[in-house]
């Protein structure tokens, strides 16, 4: 895909404040042996039991080979999970964030996400006018645990902002077509549940999913919370735009949970951030 050696390439500087957005190849490597190295990296992927640490250095080795093509070349994802599969699980979701950001996907997120739960919820409380938040209140309210505080919010936040998050959170039962129900979708989440339309949220799932380009990117999720921070990984990953629609639903997600930007947001964040913090609860 490339040419050998250490070509000069056009600059291009990152978006959303990434610490290692686009190394350059080690002086030891070349395109030819990183190439190398991620065929070897795909035949030991796609054994039966493939060995975690040997992915584990190969995913750490090709780092900058990776963000190469995925910023210069800017290629579909199912492309780029045809070339690099492992990236497309949660381990390498974490490790390859770590490696873009310098700092820990989930812990960050749900930290900041526990961070202001309680002020989300009052906020969701006093907006009566809201139903789909009402609903989701009544939810939680019947189904209370810390966990599903952190489900409520996220589920809650785009209709708190004004945002449609329909294109974006999409349900289905396990006998459903999976392709009629991804179509249109170009970043989301799947829920698949036989609870659909009995709860504002399914108790049970099945299975849990992060749909990029009408197709499922990452599956096996065990909870929607985790779904939300895995995806933000993944964005990040793949160097992703945020969804046009859930604009702002993004921008708090990486400013005030992850903590990455923050010292610059549209009014619209920094109204909602500043009522977080003065809240009285």
């Amino acid at each position: 895909m490339f040419e050998d050696g250490k070509t000069k390439r056009k600059i291009k500087k990152p978006r959303r404040s990434e610490t290692n957005f686009l190394p350059d190849i080690p002086d030891e490597d070349t395109f030819t042996s990183l190439e190398e190295d991620r065929k070897t990296l795909l035949m030991e992927f796609k054994k039966v039991n493939p060995n975690n640490k040997i992915i584990d250095a190969a995913m750490a080795n090709t780092y900058a080979l990776r963000r190469k093509e995925i910023v210069d070349d800017e290629p579909l994802v199912s492309m780029v999970k045809s070339r690099w599969p492992a990236l497309f699980s949660e381990r390498q979701i974490l490790a390859e964030f770590s490696r873009l950001m310098s700092t820990d996907l989930l812990s960050s997120f749900f930290g900041g996400l526990d961070e202001y739960l309680p002020r989300f919820l009052d906020l969701f409380r006093k907006k009566d006018h809201i139903a789909e938040l009402q609903d989701i209140v009544r939810w939680l309210d019947a189904h209370d645990s810390n966990q599903n505080k952190r489900t409520a919010v996220l589920l809650g936040m785009p209709h708190f902002l004004r945002e449609e998050p329909s294109s974006f959170l999409k349900t289905c039962e396990p006998t459903d077509p999976v392709e009629d129900t991804l179509k249109g979708t170009s970043v989301g989440i799947l829920i698949v549940s036989e609870e659909i339309g009995r709860y504002v949220v399914p108790i049970e799932t099945n299975d849990i999913c992060l749909v990029l380009e009408e197709q499922l990117a990452v599956m096996n999720i065990s909870d929607i919370p985790k779904a939300f921070g895995l995806m933000m990984g993944l964005m990040y990953a793949l160097n992703v735009d945020y969804p046009k629609h859930l604009k702002y639903t993004f921008e708090v997600m990486q400013k005030l949970f992850l903590n990455v930007g923050g010292c610059s947001c549209s009014s619209r964040v920094n109204g909602l951030r500043n009522r977080l913090l003065y809240i009285k609860l």
